[in-house]
């Protein structure tokens, strides 16, 4: 997975994206327009990276409507730390995710 992950963040132009808009899942569900807002892009840009995302198994909807809502996949979310660690190094940093001490590993954005 850890290099799958590489590949698909990494190794990819819209990796950078694809990393927000997996962070942005990982604390609760949200529909395309809504992802479109919480990050700063194109309704058409977010429908993209999260139609790559879903071909490979690291997004999953409730539908395919307008309103549907998108979540992790199991597998995304069993391998979030390995996520975490390559955001870190291909980000050159980690000063946008932060650990609150005994939250159990809950993000908290800044």
């Amino acid at each position: 997975m850890r290099r799958f992950l590489w590949k698909l963040l990494a190794g990819t132009k819209g990796g950078m994206n694809r990393a927000r808009i997996i962070d942005e899942l990982r604390n609760r569900p949200y529909n395309a327009n809504q992802l479109a807002e919480r990050l700063s892009l194109n309704y058409k840009t977010i429908k993209y990276h999260i139609e790559v995302l879903e071909k490979n198994d690291i997004v999953i909807s409730t539908g395919k409507g307008y309103g549907a809502l998108y979540f992790l996949s199991d597998k995304m979310e069993e391998n979030f730390d390995t996520f975490l660690k390559i955001w870190e190094e291909f980000s050159g940093s980690s000063s946008n995710i932060y650990y609150m001490e005994n939250a159990q590993s809950e993000l908290v954005h800044h």
